[in-house]
């Protein structure tokens, strides 16, 4: 036989290898979201990290968290947080003392389904302050400031969406904010909280649309695939 009966079967194999090489990047599976429900190595993890009391917790949580800039005019969202329930189990277990990993498997297990919670912080600014303005039904003019109500949060309005579409929350919750001196106390902001199903969050992405009465809508993206 000539060599290059030899190596003509070698040659095809390797001139076919970027196909094939192809084709297997085609078909492997994407980067998912966080990993639900918490295996018990991950559950002992967050216990440990929550323990520590060194600034890990406080490093990881900027993973977790996005800083906004301030808006040029109307409310500031200050900062827009999706919290997994890894995120959650650390927190709790930082809270803790005389606390040891059994105790933080068995607290686990009686906290039931997982949840993802989207927190979102809203601060007044001088455009968007802790007085507004009354209108005069008659005349359409300003006639007085008024403290504006503690429960002004409820004029926004929260959407988190998946790869798939809008998601409804399971429970929702919100509260004014204060700053309180001898003076008194004054409006400073407000704190509304989302809850989901963990396995509603599948994929590897996640969008926070938050949308104000007054102001530009804010849009936050989290990549599920780099956090826990």
């Amino acid at each position: 036989m000539r060599l290059t009966d030899r190596v003509t079967p070698r040659c095809w194999l390797l001139r076919r290898c970027p196909a094939v090489l192809a084709t297997v990047l085609l078909i492997a599976p994407p980067s998912l979201a966080f990993k639900t429900p918490l295996s018990s190595e991950a559950v002992r993890e967050a216990y440990f990290l929550g323990q520590r009391h060194d600034g890990s917790y406080e490093r990881l949580l900027g993973e977790y968290v996005k800083q906004l800039p301030p808006p040029k005019s109307g409310p500031y969202f200050s900062s827009v947080e999706l919290s997994t329930p890894f995120l959650q189990m650390i927190e709790y277990s930082s809270r803790q003392s005389n606390y040891n990993a059994q105790q933080a498997a068995l607290d686990y297990h009686r906290f039931g389904k997982e949840i993802v919670r989207v927190v979102v912080e809203i601060r007044l600014t001088q455009s968007y302050g802790q007085f507004v303005a009354t209108t005069n039904s008659q005349s359409d003019a300003t006639s007085a400031l008024v403290p504006r109500p503690h429960d002004f949060w409820k004029q926004f309005k929260v959407q988190v969406y998946n790869s798939e579409g809008p998601l409804s929350p399971s429970a929702s919750r919100g509260h004014a904010n204060s700053s309180c001196g001898r003076a008194g106390c004054a409006l400073i902001g407000a704190t509304i909280e989302l809850e989901f199903p963990a396995t509603a969050f599948a994929s590897d992405s996640a969008t926070i649309e938050v949308d104000p009465p007054e102001g530009d809508r804010v849009s936050v993206n989290f990549d599920l695939s780099s956090i826990r």
